[in-house]
C-alpha cells in the first residue's frame, strides 16, 4: 500500500502532532507498506524578521504555497493507487485538494471547532480566529473517511459534518513510548537527587501545558485546599511549559508556594520517572481530546484523578478517580474544597487498596498497546484504499 501523510509543518513546534505522524510512519513502514510525509517548508515563514509576522508568513506557506506545491506533485500519482492520509483534522483546508482520491482523516479533538461556535464559556476566541475555524470546517467537511480518537471526539465531528460520512470509525490512540511499573523507593531517591527537590514521602504530580483547558491553576486551587483542610504535608511537582501569568499569580498567592515546584519541559524519561514514582497524578482538565497524562500515569503504576466528563471517562474508564468539572478558570474555593476531599482519600489508601488500584489501571491501558492501534489503523486504510478503487 503505497500512503502520503499530510501533517504539520515543522516550524509551528507542535509536540504530540508530530509524535502521531512519526507513530503512524515508522508503523506502516514496519508493516511493509511505501510511506511518504508531505508538510510545508518555511519558504516565506524563515523571511519573517518579527515574532509578531511568524503567524501570517507561516499562513502563507501553509495555505497559499504548499497547496501550489501538492497540486503538481499530484500530476504524477495516479488516481487510485494511493492513499492520503490527514494526520489532524486542522488540516482540513488541505483535504479539498485529494478528497478525491482515496483519503482518512484523523480526528483529535474539536476544542478549537467548539470555542469557535462559543460552546466553551472558559475560552473565547476573536473573529479572525472564528473565521479560520470555519475555513478548517469547511475543508475536513469535504472528507469522506474519518478515524477519531475517542467516542467523544467522533461524537463532536458528526455534529460539525452536514452529512454522514462513508467511514468513521473510533481507534484510540497508542503509547508513542514505553511506560511500566518501577522501583518506586529507587525512583525517588533518584529524582530527588536530579532534581534537588524532596520526593522521599510522595508527590502529587501534574502534566501539563499552559493550554486553558489544562486547568493548571486548578491544580494549585485543589493543592491549597488539600493543605488547608487536612494534615498532611506533601510537594505538589508540575512538570510542563513556563508558568504563564495568570499560573503564577495563582502561585504567588499560595501560602504553600515553597512546596509547589515547577519543571520546564523534562525529558521523557524524568516524565516516566516521575509518573512511576508520584502518589497520584492529579488531572482536573476542563477538556481534553484524549487525556494522555492518564493513559500514562496509569501505565506507570500511578493513580489518577481526574474530572468526570467525556473523553477523561473514557480514558481512566473505572480505573480512575473522579472530581466534578471546575465551574469557572479561577477561584473555586467549592469546587477545590470537595476535589480536595478526594484526593486526600487517595493518598489515604493503604498498600493492598492501591495495589488493586495500580492493577486495575494497568488493565485498563492495555488497550491503547501501539501494536494493537497501529494494527486496526493498517486494517482499515486496506479497507477504503480497496473500497475507493472499486
Amino acid at each position: 500500500m503505497k500512503i502520503i501523510i499530510f501533517s504539520h509543518p515543522e516550524f509551528l513546534s507542535h509536540q504530540s502532532m508530530p509524535r502521531f505522524t512519526k507513530m503512524l510512519l515508522k508503523g506502516m513502514v514496519s508493516r511493509g507498506h511505501e510511506v511518504h510525509v508531505w508538510y510545508p517548508k518555511p519558504l516565506v515563514f524563515k523571511f519573517a524578521i518579527f515574532k509578531a509576522l511568524e503567524k501570517w508568513f507561516g499562513y502563507i506557506d501553509q495555505y497559499l504555497v504548499f497547496p501550489f506545491i501538492v497540486k503538481n506533485r499530484l500530476k504524477s500519482i495516479p488516481n487510485n493507487d494511493t492513499l492520503f492520509v490527514f494526520m489532524d483534522q486542522a488540516l482540513g483546508p488541505w483535504v479539498p485538494l485529494v478528497n478525491h482520491r482515496p483519503h482518512v482523516i484523523h480526528c483529535h479533538d474539536f476544542l478549537a471547532q467548539r470555542s469557535s461556535m462559543d460552546e466553551i464559556a472558559e475560552h473565547k476566541i476573536g473573529w479572525t480566529g472564528k473565521l479560520y475555524q470555519k475555513m478548517i470546517r469547511n475543508g475536513f467537511s469535504k472528507g469522506n473517511h474519518f478515524i477519531s480518537v475517542s467516542k467523544k471526539t467522533q461524537l463532536d465531528l458528526h455534529r460539525f459534518l452536514s452529512k454522514m460520512p462513508v467511514t468513521s470509525e473510533v481507534i484510540y490512540n497508542g503509547f508513542n513510548r514505553n511506560f511500566s511499573v518501577g522501583n518506586v523507593a529507587q525512583l525517588k531517591e533518584n529524582l530527588s537527587n536530579s532534581t534537588q527537590l524532596d520526593l522521599h514521602g510522595g508527590f502529587i504530580l501534574h502534566v501539563g501545558g499552559n493550554h486553558w483547558y489544562k486547568n493548571r491553576s486548578g491544580v494549585i486551587e485543589i493543592y491549597n485546599a488539600l493543605r488547608d483542610n487536612y494534615e498532611i504535608a506533601i510537594p505538589l511537582w508540575l512538570i510542563g511549559e513556563k508558568p504563564n501569568q495568570k499560573l503564577e499569580l495563582t502561585y504567588d498567592k499560595s501560602p504553600y508556594k515553597n512546596d509547589i515546584h515547577f519543571s520546564i519541559g523534562g525529558t521523557d524519561e524524568l516524565v516516566n520517572d516521575a509518573y512511576a514514582a508520584a502518589s497520584v497524578l492529579l488531572f482536573p482538565s476542563f477538556e481534553e481530546g484524549f487525556g494522555w497524562p492518564i493513559a500514562e500515569a496509569m501505565a506507570s503504576g500511578c493513580p489518577v484523578l481526574t474530572t468526570k466528563e467525556a473523553p477523561m471517562t473514557e480514558v481512566a474508564g473505572e480505573a480512575g478517580y473522579y472530581i466534578p468539572r471546575s465551574p469557572g478558570l479561577t477561584n473555586n474555593p467549592v469546587w477545590a474544597a470537595k476535589a480536595a476531599e478526594v484526593l486526600f482519600e487517595i493518598l489515604q489508601l493503604n498498600q493492598e487498596k492501591r495495589n488493586a488500584l495500580i492493577n486495575k489501571g494497568l488493565k485498563n491501558t492495555k488497550r491503547f498497546d501501539q501494536s494493537h492501534t497501529l494494527d486496526k489503523i493498517e486494517l482499515l486504510y486496506s479497507k477504503i484504499l480497496t473500497e475507493e478503487k472499486n
